[in-house]
């Protein structure tokens, strides 16, 4: 896409502002004719204003943020908002916003637009994704606020979709129930499979079904992921745990695998140096913790594994308390990532 293509784009969001705002920020409200949010990431709050008509001081669609200085278009309200690392990406989410027909397909391909995916694919799982909606103030924020996460930053990667099919097994009639669908990106941000957890229509547990948890797509290597990695980042098992640990060490980046046999095959960034591993405490958590360690340790990476007093980290925190996790923690990290990461949330 060009820059007069990206223009243009950002523009047509611009003439439906708010309706934009009140999909990706809807954890925000309008206030005379701007949208006040706390971020472009959908946190609470009021420091980010977004201007929802054209007005002598600029065009509708441009924002500010009064707290950090960072300004920009509804273009990037939905990178930030649903998580999404490669450009492509966000154009393609602000195409279906905007219900803009896709670009033609290569020649090479006899797939017909509308297509089903095929069930279980990748694609299959982009598509889910994109026909959700972000957690605030949905029964995916209300479920994880009663396991205890309410340190919700940077979970754009998290979607909630009200009526997620459900099929008990091969021969079953089909369900509905609400969801929190998971993006499981690649190291490129780009979207390889889906995870859903369904959940009770009030948000206050997990569905009453036999299997409440599903995997789509291209998983191996990949993970959902919260933050942008760097030089250090955390990956662990499930997205309850992983985002309990974070809710203690809110400023590093973390990766979710799904299971202990995606957890030892994680990829790792070109940058990492440090890899902590939010290990669970089971059998297989053992033999992911030592897998990874090895081959961390082969690509030069230092690897420190955090262990929970309990089951998991969001046991830890469900029944022994924030304090006691953060306390727990801190004596784990390297001192340097003590300072860098958990300062701010002594």
């Amino acid at each position: 896409m060009t820059r007069l293509d990206a223009t243009e784009l950002a523009q047509r969001l611009g003439r439906e502002a708010e309706a934009v705002c009140r999909h990706y920020l809807d954890a925000g409200h309008r206030q005379g004719n701007y949208w006040q949010v706390g971020d472009a990431r959908n946190t609470p709050g009021r420091s980010m204003f977004v201007r929802l008509k054209a007005t002598s001081k600029g065009p509708a669609g441009k924002w500010t943020d009064a707290a950090t200085g960072e300004h920009g278009d509804l273009l990037d309200v939905i990178r930030e908002s649903c998580g999404l690392i490669d450009f492509a990406d966000v154009v393609e989410e602000a195409r279906r916003f905007l219900s803009l027909p896709r670009p033609e397909p290569a020649p090479a391909t006899n797939k017909r637009p509308g297509t089903p995916a095929p069930s279980g694919s990748a694609e299959a799982a982009r598509r889910l994704f994109a026909m959700s909606h972000p957690i605030g103030g949905t029964p995916v924020e209300t479920y994880l606020r009663h396991r205890g996460i309410t340190a919700l930053h940077g979970t754009g990667s998290l979607r909630f979709h009200p009526r997620c099919y459900y099929r008990p097994d091969d021969h079953g009639p089909t369900e509905t129930w609400p969801a929190m669908i998971a993006a499981v990106t690649d190291l490129e941000g780009k979207i390889t499979g889906a995870h859903r957890t369904w959940l009770a229509p009030d948000g206050s547990d997990k569905a009453p079904i036999e299997t409440q948890r599903k995997a789509m797509g291209d998983l191996l290597g990949a993970a959902v992921r919260f933050g942008i990695a760097d030089e250090v980042m955390a990956a662990g098992e499930g997205i309850e745990s992983v985002l309990s640990a974070r809710q203690a060490i809110p400023h590093m980046a973390m990766a979710a695998a799904l299971s202990a046999v995606h957890l030892a095959a994680i990829l790792f960034p070109e940058t990492l140096r440090r890899l902590y591993i939010v290990r669970d405490n089971d059998s297989a958590g053992d033999g992911a913790r030592d897998s990874l360690v090895e081959r961390a340790n082969a690509a030069g990476i230092e690897a420190i594994v955090l262990s929970p007093m309990l089951e998991d980290f969001n046991e830890d925190l469900r029944r022994l308390g924030l304090d006691a996790l953060r306390a727990g923690l801190r004596v784990q990290l390297a001192p340097q990532d003590v300072a860098r990461f958990m300062a701010q949330a002594a």
